[in-house]
């Protein structure tokens, strides 16, 4: 069992306690499932800001502890001073010590959307993720047929989240698209082996369509490599560890942002 089927069997167990806990019902009385998630396309898209979706994570199963201490409420405020035009905030707690509270946090303190970044894989995630302030969520194509990704993703619009669908390869991008996704990222690091090359980005930009915003994910830390995606298609660039293993992160997302051409 390599380190993806670890989390995904561990997400399941997890999602199953929380049914328990806290019924559907009782998410949608939630405060926050009430109100109307931000487009994130349209904040990629704005000339005023990076086009970074900045990543709020603590630890991660290939690289360990990252910034145990940090304080995650200003870190986000700090990302969006800096011009970040999306915020991903890891929920899951075992491998990547993460909590659902994490998010809630930083969404009450800003202004620009957050990716709920977790492992989804059940409907009850969807309504949990609106429910705890989430405009967003990730579909990560390795953990899921296509019948089950369109279901989630057709769930997730219709409660008007916005669907980040995430892929490692040709063969995963060519069954997942499905009508119900509002943007594409190519994960340039493979979850099973942890290898990182931004050359998956550049091969599958003229495969995705271009009705979908097309985002790079992980293995930015040239910024040169920015230049290149945009050139191909990408308007998004989802960055963690190049900002979080700094003291400051927030200065290190401006610091970067500076260096874009």
């Amino acid at each position: 069992m390599n380190i993806l089927d670890k989390i995904v069997a561990n997400t399941k167990q997890e999602i199953e306690l929380r049914k328990m806990n806290t019924s559907i019902p009782e998410l949608e009385r939630s405060t926050l499932y009430g109100r109307t998630p931000l487009c994130v396309a349209d904040f990629i898209k704005d000339p005023l800001k990076s086009g970074i979706i900045a990543e709020i994570k603590k630890q991660s199963p290939s690289k360990g502890i990252i910034n145990a201490d940090v304080d995650i409420v200003e870190v986000g405020k700090g990302y969006e001073a800096s011009g970040a035009s999306c915020i991903s905030v890891l929920t899951d707690h075992e491998f990547f010590g993460g909590k659902m509270d994490y998010l809630t946090a930083v969404k009450s303190e800003v202004d620009i959307p957050v990716l709920r970044k977790d492992f989804m894989v059940d409907e009850y995630q969807v309504i949990e993720a609106k429910a705890i302030g989430a405009d967003m969520i990730l579909l990560i194509a390795a953990c899921l047929d296509p019948v089950e990704l369109e279901n989630l993703a057709k769930l997730a619009q219709s409660l008007g989240l916005s669907v980040l669908m995430e892929v490692h390869n040709e063969e995963e991008l060519a069954r997942s698209i499905n009508p119900y996704l509002d943007l594409v990222g190519v994960n340039n690091r493979n979850l099973k082996t942890f290898e990182v090359s931004v050359d998956t980005s550049l091969k599958l930009a003229d495969q995705i369509p271009n009705d979908f915003v097309k985002i790079s994910e992980s293995g930015l830390t040239d910024v040169s490599v920015i230049s290149a995606l945009k050139e191909v298609g990408y308007e998004g660039f989802l960055i963690g560890e190049t900002f979080m293993r700094e003291q400051d992160p927030a200065k290190a997302l401006l610091d970067y942002t500076h260096q874009i051409a």
